[in-house]
């Protein structure tokens, strides 16, 4: 199969996970592209106050953010093949537990990736996903597999 596949990557931004599933995806040569949400954690959080005006409340500005937020995560999420989701030590990571909701309710195939120790809190979560993993060279595995058939 030659059609590139797009895998959308989501959830903690405190470690190279996304780099270390790029670099396996390019050492394995499949043909993916990796989109995901805006890493920069300001940008992220100012995008909606720097491009629709300042707001007077902490709670309005972190409102406008994320609704501009969601409109780019949400088109690219619906666009992607595969949907991955890491949660990080702090599994309280609220954004990636709405992107797994999300492609779960679309239908979107989804990969949790989390340490083992965070089964139990993320079972739910592990329920709505096609296959959990616990490392990133085992989501390179899995797009092998499901690209290749091997």
């Amino acid at each position: 199969m030659n059609t590139d596949w797009t895998i959308y990557l989501s959830g903690e931004i405190h470690s190279d996970w996304r780099e270390q599933i790029r670099e396996g995806a390019k050492q394995a040569d499949l043909p993916v592209n990796f989109v995901g949400p805006v890493t920069d954690h300001e940008a992220s959080d100012d995008c909606g106050v720097r491009i629709l005006g300042e707001e007077d409340k902490p709670f309005w500005k972190d409102h406008k953010g994320a609704k501009v937020n969601a409109i780019r995560n949400r088109v690219l999420m619906d666009r992607a093949d595969v949907v991955v989701v890491r949660f990080g030590e702090k599994y309280r990571q609220w954004n990636a537990a709405f992107d797994a909701g999300y492609a779960a309710a679309k239908g979107i195939p989804l990969i949790v990736l989390h340490d083992p120790e965070h089964t139990h809190a993320l079972k739910e979560v592990d329920a709505a996903a096609q296959a959990v993993a616990e490392r990133p060279d085992q989501v390179v595995e899995l797009l092998r597999y499901l690209i290749e058939q091997r």
